[in-house]
């Protein structure tokens, strides 16, 4: 019982510690002054402030274009990667895939972004929305790997060896059988890789350009002139994006897992 306790305490200091920062950043936004060294009363004018800087605005848009795109094509690349992976019959060659897809994962991202930076240079490819949207799917197809491919492993083999023998073809296994299967880990990649994109900072600093950016490089900017709450009230919303995300990602987990239990079962 007294190990119980003391991990649940450990628990909730944990949980304390990671979220109190996000909360005291929250609050504030609801805040009527123009720091956070003190309360004056509540007041929602730094979100009218936020709806109507107009630059703000189109950053956001500009984030969110490039974190759904990029997702989406990280996601179909890194699930038809796994897939390769997965099937590939060479232990070998199997080991180097697994290497190359962990170089990234592992790579500092500031050794990242100045490798792509100097890849779009000598391509002579303009820095700006193209070169962030290609160096966020880079870097977030490896994640998708990770995600998907235990799901892979996971798979019997008989439920593919039982379709092949009913005539289906491979495209017919692969959409019928494989893809339904692996869905929840197809799906996680997707988010993780949507969280990335939105989050990341050091590898989107070195190749923006031509006026255009992202939101953790705007914010960035910002900060180094001073901190608005205009800033808090619009990390507030992020968060409460972020956690519909986190919500919706469950649900369909969760459905995708009990149609596979359905699924083994008959």
């Amino acid at each position: 019982m007294k190990k119980i306790k003391f991990s649940n305490v450990y628990l909730w200091l944990v949980f304390i510690i990671l979220y109190a920062p996000i909360i005291y950043l929250i609050t504030y936004s609801f805040n009527s002054g123009s720091y956070m060294t003190g309360w004056s009363g509540f007041s929602l004018k730094h979100y009218s402030e936020l709806w109507q800087d107009n630059r703000m605005l189109e950053i956001v848009i500009n984030t969110i274009i490039i974190a759904l795109l990029s997702s989406i094509f990280s996601t179909i690349i890194g699930t038809f990667g796994a897939l390769w992976i997965n099937f590939t019959q060479r232990r070998v060659v199997k080991n180097l895939l697994l290497n190359f897809n962990s170089v990234l994962l592992v790579s500092p991202d500031v050794i990242i972004g100045a490798s792509f930076l100097i890849f779009f240079t000598t391509i002579s490819l303009p820095l700006g929305f193209f070169s962030v949207l290609l160096s966020h799917i880079a870097f977030s197809i490896p994640i998708v790997v990770l995600m998907v491919l235990p799901r892979l492993q996971e798979m019997p083999n008989s439920l593919i060896e039982a379709a092949e023998d009913l005539g289906a073809k491979p495209f017919q296994v692969l959409s019928k059988i494989t893809i339904p299967y692996i869905l929840s880990g197809i799906m996680s990649g997707f988010f993780m890789a949507l969280t990335y994109s939105l989050d990341d900072f050091a590898v989107t600093f070195f190749v923006t350009g031509n006026g255009f950016t992202t939101l953790s490089v705007e914010i960035y900017s910002r900060a180094r002139q001073g901190i608005s709450l205009e800033i808090n009230a619009l990390s507030a919303l992020m968060f409460v994006v972020s956690l519909l995300l986190v919500i919706i990602y469950y649900f369909i987990s969760k459905g995708s897992r009990r149609n596979n239990h359905l699924e083994v079962a008959k």
